[in-house]
């Protein structure tokens, strides 16, 4: 019985129609056609099908996937945070201006002393060594810090000799050196071109200490070393680390860039600094 009622629904399904189109007035048949349900069916899953992958193809190649809920493009994920943080810059750059002309009305005013700042300028003028006053927590952090340095062996008894014996400076990118260190022009650093979006390496280990956007520099990372050496990367795409993770000599800290007021193509600008002092980088780096 099961048997025949399977028998008896495929039949039923396969089993074909015919629908025609007549003539009203002379009762000729135009156009006709056999449609079983099983077509139908098939046919109907074609066009579903068919209409779903065209639908899938226009979000996926066209701007329109930005629009759903969690498929924010990575690039323009990028975009917004780069411009929270020019915005951000901007918006200290505002709060400087403003706190500047505050300060210049008020001296014109007369409504801001002026004797501070007179006997500050009168002191720098006339003694050349003259030092501004430390804070305490300055005082505290100096003290701190020349004692744990006061049983360092790699302390230097001669200032004038940088300690480079023994140290080997890793090279930050694989690049062309296009501009070099050229204190006339205040030019810090070597710019090295590079290819977009490759690895910036740290040169030393150490711990970094700045990370951030500057208009003119795009986006910037300062690394400090125990040697009394700071390295600093200019114009990068990407930063991949934070102010306070430490890094190990030829690890990845960032990304090679195009960012920033002063860059005109994907290049590294490298600064070596010693004791508060620039160096040539190519003097202590084969490039």
């Amino acid at each position: 019985m099961k048997k025949k009622n399977t028998k008896s629904f495929w039949h039923r399904i396969r089993f074909k129609y015919k629908l025609s189109f007549i003539n009203e007035g002379t009762l000729e048949e135009v156009w006709s056609f056999r449609l079983s349900q099983l077509s139908a069916f098939v046919t109907l899953a074609v066009f579903a099908f068919f209409l779903i992958a065209v639908t899938a193809f226009i979000i996926i190649k066209t701007p329109i996937r930005n629009y759903l809920p969690g498929y924010l493009d990575v690039e323009v994920r990028k975009e917004i945070m780069q411009n929270a943080l020019r915005a951000d810059s901007l918006e200290r750059m505002i709060e400087i201006q403003s706190l500047y002309l505050n300060n210049v009305a008020g001296i014109l005013s007369g409504t801001m002393p002026l004797d501070s700042i007179r006997q500050i300028d009168s002191l720098a003028s006339n003694d050349i060594n003259y030092e501004i006053p430390r804070s305490q927590e300055e005082t505290r952090f100096v003290k701190d810090y020349e004692e744990e340095e006061k049983y360092n062996l790699s302390v230097l008894t001669d200032p004038g000799k940088l300690p480079t014996d023994g140290v080997f400076f890793y090279r930050p990118v694989n690049g062309v050196v296009t501009s070099h260190y050229e204190t006339d022009v205040h030019h810090y650093g070597v710019d090295l071109a590079a290819a977009a979006k490759e690895s910036v390496l740290a040169t030393l280990d150490g711990t970094v200490i700045y990370t951030g956007f500057d208009p003119n520099h795009g986006n910037v990372i300062q690394v400090q070393h125990k040697n009394g050496f700071i390295s600093v990367y200019k114009h990068n795409e990407l930063l991949l680390k934070e102010v306070g993770d430490h890094v190990v000599a030829g690890e990845a800290i960032a990304l090679v860039g195009n960012t920033g007021e002063l860059s005109t193509g994907p290049h590294l600008h490298f600064e070596l600094w010693y004791k508060g002092n620039p160096v040539n980088p190519e003097e202590y780096i084969a490039f």
